[in-house]
């Protein structure tokens, strides 16, 4: 039986695991991402020599997303904003250091919209968007049936796309990004600014209070669908896509903001084009990406 190795390294986690040639996921575990580059190699080698170890079946080929504008021909990140510590390091050497197999490289959202694409929600598709939100927000881009890279690999960047002229700083330098408007973090700042609250809150607890009827929760959440429904409606006018696909941690709750961010889209976008796109949630969750990865290295050797 032959086996393949999926990594998607997120801000907050790493996600990675091991599927068989039928696209099965074998193997399905999360850790923390290191703050230092030298950290997260280290913990790349741990993580692989323990997937061979328990492994019965010899891994054949694995695959890495990695977060932020990568860079196809010198296969590096140029720049990622929730995960600094990888901009421009030298990703493959890196890597040939201990991994004994065939390896590929992109960005981790274009792997969680190939996984979705193969095996997930956007199967069929010949056009789809995928976007993950919860540190920050990736995007995949399919179209007519493949992952659509740009010119240099950089296509797929929607999380930096502004939709909010005057707002905050992002981390990738701009400002008023969509990242900036819906992430995570933007919910837990919406609400304590709503609720005039200095609380330490994590998004999860937002949550909660939203789903007990908080209004400043509620308010927060809606004020996140309302960018995210104007980020969904340039890409609606832009590309015509057949299906948006939408995950990351953030969907958990997404019960507080969706129905803002639908109504924000309609409004914005043609109508034949709003019509003409399904929108809906991933099927694969937090898996996609390591299992795009791994389902890469399987059709690319």
């Amino acid at each position: 039986m032959e086996l393949y190795a999926g990594f998607d390294l997120g801000g907050t986690s790493l996600k990675y695991g091991v599927i068989n040639t039928q696209g099965r996921v074998l193997q399905d575990e999360t850790a923390i991402t290191p703050e230092s580059i030298e950290a997260l190699f280290l913990l790349f080698e741990e993580i692989w020599t323990d997937i061979q170890k328990n492994c019965r079946s010899k891994i054949k080929g694995a695959g890495f997303g990695f977060p932020g504008i990568f860079n196809a021909r010198e296969q590096t990140i140029i720049q990622s904003p929730n995960c600094p510590q990888i901009d421009g390091h030298a990703l493959v050497p890196s890597l040939q250091k201990f991994v004994n197999v065939p390896f590929f490289l992109n960005n981790e959202a274009n792997y969680a919209a190939y996984g979705e694409h193969k095996t997930g929600a956007g199967k069929g598709a010949q056009s789809l968007i995928l976007l993950t939100i919860g540190t920050g927000i990736g995007t995949g881009i399919i179209l007519d049936g493949q992952l659509w890279s740009g010119a240099c690999g950089f296509a797929g960047e929607l999380g930096h796309v502004t939709v909010n002229p005057d707002g905050e700083l992002c981390r990738c330098g701009s400002r008023g990004c969509l990242e900036t408007e819906v992430s995570a973090q933007k919910i837990v700042k919406s609400y304590r600014q709503f609720s005039q609250s200095g609380e330490n809150l994590a998004p999860e607890e937002v949550a909660r209070r939203a789903s007990n009827g908080d209004k400043a929760a509620l308010k927060a959440f809606s004020h996140a669908g309302f960018f995210l429904g104007i980020g969904l409606s340039i890409v609606i006018n832009l590309l015509n896509p057949e299906r948006i696909l939408l995950g990351g941690g953030v969907m958990d709750s997404s019960e507080f903001f969706l129905p803002a961010a639908l109504a924000e889209a309609e409004r914005r976008s043609f109508s034949a084009s709003y019509e003409c796109c399904s929108i809906g949630q991933t099927q694969l969750g937090n898996k996609a990406g390591f299992i795009g990865a791994a389902l890469w290295a399987r059709n690319h050797i």
